[in-house]
């Protein structure tokens, strides 16, 4: 079975369910924590709930929803006008109105990656991804419990390897290689797996000991 056609049937349930851990972590955040560090290199919480809120709205711009987001989600500045909750609250319910418009035999769509158009099932759960891994980050430096779970972390993994031509060269290659190239990701973590979860952890480079 290839990536698409496993996750033709989940990718709906794997955003709603990334977009619920993104929004309950945020809740979970006390006031003393917004600048702690996080394990995404040289961003505090409020950073990368922006990023993270950023990344949402460029996909729901991508479906055509929305403007996108008003600042540079890769440079985040670390001050909020108004709630976290909100801002997060506000860009996955606009990222998921944005989804609810793709039917269930849309091929494929654009997104805001330098890959462009994807599959469907592929690009929906690449969202979730950045929602759910970024809640994982959030939960790690506010000592809350991991949103992640094997179950989840499984169909996330599935879409992170996906197979497609790189920008640029054209070259078959796994969907996350660029984006690490360009920095999105830090190397991958050579250590042993307990699970899906450390497994997706450490591919995207993220320890978890």
């Amino acid at each position: 079975m290839n990536s698409t056609a496993a996750l033709e049937t989940v990718w709906r349930d794997v955003v709603a369910t990334s977009y619920r851990a993104l929004s309950d972590v945020v809740t979970g955040i006390a006031d003393d924590q917004w600048n702690l560090p996080t394990p995404c290199a040289d961003w505090t919480v409020t950073q990368v709930i922006q990023h993270a809120a950023g990344d949402q709205l460029a996909y729901a711009a991508a479906l055509g929803v929305g403007p996108g987001p008003s600042y540079n989600p890769f440079d985040p500045s670390g001050e909020l006008d108004g709630t976290a909750a909100a801002l997060v609250r506000a860009a996955i319910d606009q990222t998921a109105a944005a989804w609810a418009t793709v039917s269930d035999d849309t091929a494929t769509v654009p997104t805001p990656l330098p890959h462009g158009d994807l599959p469907t099932p592929v690009a929906a759960t690449l969202a979730a991804l950045d929602a759910a891994v970024h809640a994982w980050d959030i939960a790690v430096a506010t000592g809350q419990p991991s949103p992640l779970t094997d179950d989840l972390s499984s169909h996330l993994l599935i879409a992170a390897r996906t197979i497609h031509p790189a920008p640029g060269s054209g070259v078959p290659a796994e969907i996350t290689e660029p984006l690490r190239q360009w920095g999105a990701y830090a190397p991958i973590v050579e250590a042993p797996t307990a699970g899906a979860t450390d497994e997706l952890l450490h591919y995207l480079g993220r320890t978890t000991a």
